[in-house]
């Protein structure tokens, strides 16, 4: 990677030993003989700083880490080749066409346009998730640039636990085609959340116009929060539950993003989208991913128990069981990506 500037460097090295210092749990150290960057500020044989977020790598400069603490989220451009991404773009279109089934696969539709009376191929579609069973979609979550930046969060032994290709339809008068302001963590029984990352991709530019990613910025140090549907005149889709109480004075950022640029995000981040305002379909792709050493945790009793409780009755649905747990049903769709399945 291209060396940051000694003097900008040094900056950015303070503030993140000055950050370092006040987060209270970690399994993560930096030291900061492992970038030459930082050997203008801290000799080599400086004691192991602590992180919350990210783990000891080579890969994240100190000003990218440093933001990654502050904010729980980190933008990298052009991370994704086009050719990549137009292989992907085929296959969902095959998919919508049904030109290739995909066992586990999950296809939703917009709440507004499922009530149309004819709505041909991916037009009809807003999301398909759980695409691990496809070779190709599934490609991209084995990406070597994806994964090289995931481990930065999640260690050696990586899971892919929840994938996705988010289709935005134009708005149908409706404003359905928003997603309400959430908590990623709100739908997964596993833990500790410091190592599950998210990995979203834009497959084309994504902007204001189109619903583009909004995100809270520092949001993520905060806790879990009661989700439920939001009330909206339109209707909300299917398990598009959204925080119920949030400040809205709280700062906000509009990611905009070019075809192949890659934000990587913690999964307290709070985070939604807003309408599609333009005639064309909004596309990503993106894939959560969670260390293999995460164990599932009983949500009975806690603020994820609507979650459940909804997920278990389209679970037994699909499936055509009589008893499945919430747990069960991630680690039905959880795969391996790289190294050891060691309890996920």
């Amino acid at each position: 990677m291209e060396q940051q500037p000694a003097r900008k460097t040094s900056r950015a090295s303070e503030r993140l030993k000055l950050l370092i210092n006040h987060l209270d749990r970690s399994q993560a150290t930096i030291r900061a003989s492992r970038t030459s960057a930082l050997t203008s500020t801290y000799s080599s044989s400086s004691q192991p700083q602590r992180l919350r977020y990210t783990l000891q790598n080579d890969l994240l400069t100190p000003e990218q880490q440093l933001f990654y603490e502050e904010n729980g989220f980190i933008l990298i451009k052009n991370l994704v080749s086009e050719e990549d991404i137009n292989k992907f773009r085929k296959e969902f279109e095959r998919i919508c066409r049904k030109e290739v089934k995909i066992p586990g696969l999950v296809v939703m539709r917009d709440v507004a346009i499922s009530k149309s009376e004819f709505v041909p191929d991916q037009k009809a579609v807003n999301k398909i998730q759980d695409f691990q069973e496809s070779p190709e979609l599934f490609r991209y979550c084995a990406l070597p640039q994806i994964l090289k930046y995931v481990q930065c969060f999640t260690g050696p032994n990586v899971m892919a636990m929840h994938t996705m290709l988010i289709n935005k339809p134009p708005d149908a008068g409706k404003k359905t085609s928003r997603h309400p302001m959430h908590q990623d963590l709100h739908y997964f029984p596993f833990r500790p959340v410091d190592r599950i990352v998210c990995a979203w991709t834009a497959m084309e530019r994504v902007d204001r116009q189109n619903g583009c990613l909004v995100v809270l910025p520092g949001s993520h140090t905060g806790t879990l929060q009661e989700h439920d549907y939001p009330e909206w005149e339109g209707g909300v889709n299917k398990v598009y539950h959204g925080v119920r109480d949030y400040d809205p004075q709280h700062p906000r950022v509009h990611l905009e993003m070019e075809k192949g640029d890659t934000v990587f995000f913690h999964p307290l981040l709070i985070h939604g989208s807003g309408m599609n305002k333009t005639q064309g379909f909004r596309k990503a792709i993106s894939c959560h991913y969670a260390s293999s050493d995460c164990y599932y945790i009983d949500v009975k009793g806690t603020t994820q128990e609507n979650i459940e409780k909804e997920v278990l009755e389209i679970a037994a649905r699909k499936y055509t069981l009589d008893s499945i747990s919430f747990a069960d049903t991630w680690a039905l769709r959880g795969r391996l990506v790289q190294g050891e399945r060691i309890s996920l």
